[in-house]
């Protein structure tokens, strides 16, 4: 595992990103020049070294409904490849038709209620007719929340 001063000087060697100190002595990376409202990259770096990286739903990590990836096991290359790719995230302006209209996905569960799942501004929010019932980084982590809450997809 890598020390907290390792991480540390990974996370610094990315010019992109600003040093900010939280409460009990952790820190947090931003990315000013984020698209998106989103600017964290690195959340939470403790002195244990614990931390967090910011994947929100990309293909290929296994986040928390934050979009959080935890990096206290990361290795140097594995570090380097995470950081990377938030950044590449939070900086990629995509022009697609799902952008410009994004999916929507009807659930229903037995007594006939409906849910709605979509994905708008980095995130996949789960309505109730207008009302925002939750919102979640991956889209994984909303689809096992319906599921768990007895939806399913229509």
């Amino acid at each position: 595992m890598l020390t907290f001063e390792e991480k540390q000087a990974i996370i610094e060697s990315f010019p992109q990103l600003s040093k900010k100190e939280v409460s009990m002595k952790r820190l947090n990376y931003h990315y000013e020049d984020s698209l998106y409202d989103k600017t964290v990259v690195v959340y939470h770096l403790h002195p244990n070294g614990n931390g967090f990286v910011y994947v929100g739903d990309l293909p290929g990590y296994q986040s928390d409904n934050k979009g959080l990836v935890n990096i206290r096991e990361a290795t140097e290359e594995e570090l380097r490849k995470i950081i990377a790719d938030s950044i590449h995230y939070l900086s990629e302006e995509t022009e697609s038709s799902e952008e410009i209209n994004p999916p929507e996905f009807e659930w229903r569960n037995e007594e006939g209620q409906i849910l709605i799942l979509k994905y708008e501004d980095m995130l996949w929010n789960i309505y109730a007719g207008l009302n925002l019932v939750d919102s979640f980084g991956a889209k994984s982590n909303a689809e096992t929340y319906l599921q768990e809450e007895g939806f399913k997809p229509i």
